[in-house]
């Protein structure tokens, strides 16, 4: 476990695992306790990444010391500024008595990001669970992530891209 990827100035190890094994000549060590992976529940699947990872995350609510408990929530992801944090927007409806209509409203929450979510990126969509406090705003934990959906067919988009980038018209 000695390939763990130090990015802080503390050194960085999870608290069930024990480093420091000695090794005797003619025997061997196994190492097959060597993360600490926990399962959520809640119907989440844990991410490959989480047992094939080389980094340690304290705040991960599958390889850290974090439960999920409260409120799950979907939005978008728009930001990921932040070191392991992301924002995400989330869309709704308010209902206005008077006028008898809708109109569209929006909140943004911050969500810490495990790194075993690769392939991240602004647009896509995010599950997250509560937790306790991480921080100052951070009361969530991004649980589950999917590709941003395409709009419409991929043949009217290829049109669309090629008219677009025709200089003649």
């Amino acid at each position: 476990m000695s390939d763990i990827h130090q990015t802080e100035k503390a050194f960085q190890k999870q608290p069930t695992i024990f480093l420091a094994a000695k090794t005797r000549p003619g025997v061997k060590v196994s190492k097959g306790a060597g993360r600490f992976v926990r399962n959520v529940g809640l119907g989440i699947k844990t991410p490959r990444e989480a047992y094939d990872g080389h980094w340690v995350d304290k705040k991960c609510p599958f390889t850290g010391d974090v439960s999920i408990r409260g409120r799950i929530l979907n939005g978008t992801i728009v930001s990921m500024k932040m070191q392991r944090t992301v924002v995400i927007r989330r869309d709704y409806l308010h209902y206005i008595k008077k006028y008898q209509r809708y109109e569209k409203r929006h909140s943004n929450l911050s969500a810490h990001m495990s790194p075993a979510f690769l392939d991240v990126s602004v647009g896509d969509s995010a599950v997250v669970g509560q937790c306790r406090p991480l921080s100052k705003t951070v009361r969530f934990n991004v649980l589950r992530t999917a590709k941003k959906q395409m709009k419409g067919s991929k043949k009217f988009q290829a049109t669309v891209d090629s008219f677009n980038k025709d200089p003649k018209l």
